[in-house]
């Protein structure tokens, strides 16, 4: 295969930085490209000044991003040069990535590359299919090369300290109309032809129970969308947890590629994720979870992984409203 040029790598590498995932689907990236320099920076109209204030999942969702650019880049024979927050004076500006020197991208950064618009994020219940045991180390593996560290969590007891965690912050934010706003401002209605947010057909109007329990987002507050779920899907899957050691905005970058980079090798290994970010949105119940379960190091992301069969597209906003 013949290298290409420059500038047709950047466009590939814009093209597929629009589909990495985000908080609500929310795609709160914007692109410029200089010369051969592509930076990436946070759209702070697309940020949940309720849910997410600090802005710690909107760069996590960036981070996610940068993690697709440099794989795609690698995909395109060039090695990304990256530069992460380089200029304090510009704190929306998170990261420019260059092409470097000429590589031949390996086996398994092709199989990353190929997963990158298959990936979905699943929002119900899994089907009784086992995530195998090599795949989980493979996953933490993939997460602590991004500096960032994913633990399953093996104890029943501990899943569910987690599960009620998150019914008890999914009850207090349904208690919050400002809260509950902000979520539907992102949940589309049948048929509607928006390039963000989440469809209708991506969430179930009632999913199945799990045991134990993991809530999902009210998507359908008070409108009745959503899919009917599939009572067929009733299985936790897998818990684990993301965290990093410091807390700051480099922290939060590193573990949205870690979360990426685990993400994109889940997917192509058939395994899919469901996020719980509930219990982390809210300061106290995130201390808890760090103090109690995370041995000090702070979580920055929870979630389910497991097999499923529900397979649906999922909307991107063209390069034209993301590019600068």
């Amino acid at each position: 295969m013949s290298i290409r040029s420059p500038k047709q790598v950047l466009d590939a590498v814009v093209e597929a930085g629009r589909w990495a995932p985000s908080v609500h689907n929310t795609q709160p990236w914007t692109f410029a490209v200089a010369g051969e320099e592509i930076s990436l920076r946070a759209d702070a109209d697309r940020k949940l000044s309720v849910g997410d204030a600090a802005g710690r999942a909107l760069l996590i969702s960036c981070g996610a991003d940068l993690f697709t650019m440099r794989t795609v880049m690698r995909c395109e024979g060039y090695e990304p040069v990256v530069r992460i927050l380089p200029d304090p004076d510009r704190p929306g500006l998170l990261a420019t990535v260059e092409p470097g020197e000429q590589v031949k991208a390996d086996e398994p950064t092709w199989v990353l590359g190929g997963e990158i618009e298959r990936r979905r994020t699943h929002r119900a219940g899994f089907a009784d299919v086992p995530v195998p045991e090599q795949l989980i180390e493979s996953l933490v593996k993939a997460a602590m090369s991004e500096g960032a560290k994913l633990t399953p969590v093996r104890s029943p007891d501990a899943v569910s300290v987690l599960a009620a965690l998150t019914q008890v912050a999914q009850g207090v934010q349904v208690q919050d109309q400002r809260f509950n706003l902000e979520v539907i401002r992102w949940a589309r209605p049948p048929g509607s032809t928006r390039t963000d947010g989440v469809p209708a057909e991506g969430y179930p109007r009632e999913a199945a129970l799990t045991e134990p329990h993991f809530p999902q987002r009210h998507y359908s507050w008070r409108h009745g969308w959503g899919r009917a779920g599939d009572q067929n899907e009733t299985v936790t899957g897998v818990v684990a947890v993301l965290t990093t050691r410091g807390d700051n905005r480099e922290e939060w970058i590193a573990a949205g590629q870690a979360l990426q980079h685990a993400l994109l090798y889940a997917s192509a290994h058939g395994v899919s994720a469901a996020f719980h970010t509930q219990a982390l949105e809210i300061d106290l119940l995130r201390e808890f979870v760090r103090l109690e379960l995370c041995a000090g190091e702070y979580p920055q992301m929870i979630m389910r992984l497991g097999v499923t069969f529900d397979a649906k597209d999922v909307p991107r906003r063209p390069v034209s409203d993301v590019l600068e």
